[in-house]
């Protein structure tokens, strides 16, 4: 899924309109930047500087990233003077992400290895999972 670059949010609202709160919420977290930014914030609230050093990345990707994680509530963040401190809302995500490395270990990874959602897996297989049909 990708930021929508007019809004900054992780879908249009064509899209929201269509889709399940849970796919909502799994789409959010289908991008390894924003699950590493989680990762991180379960450690404790940080910084977008923070963020950006420690993960590597530009400011504005980690502000869009961020933006998108808001949206969908499971961030937030406090202000101290001209800084914004970022938390998880939602302590109890680190449990789903926990579940979710239980069940990939229990699976030997074969997600991964998915022709058509797996990391290896090619524009065509991800073009016919989001039903954009066959890439010419």
């Amino acid at each position: 899924m990708t930021i929508d670059s007019e809004g900054g949010r992780c879908v249009s609202a064509d899209i929201a309109a269509g889709i399940t709160p849970a796919a909502a919420l799994f789409h959010s977290l289908a991008d390894e930047t924003r699950l590493r930014i989680v990762q991180r914030l379960a450690r404790g609230e940080a910084r977008v500087v923070d963020l950006t050093g420690e993960l590597g990345l530009a400011q504005s990707t980690v502000s869009k990233h961020l933006a998108c994680l808001r949206d969908c509530g499971l961030i937030d963040y406090r202000a101290e003077g001209r800084q914004s401190f970022y938390a998880l809302t939602h302590p109890e995500l680190m449990d789903l992400l926990a579940a979710t490395e239980q069940l990939l270990a229990a699976t030997g990874h074969a997600v991964a290895l998915c022709p058509i959602y797996g990391s290896d897996a090619g524009e065509e297989g991800r073009a016919l999972a989001t039903g954009r049909g066959p890439v010419p």
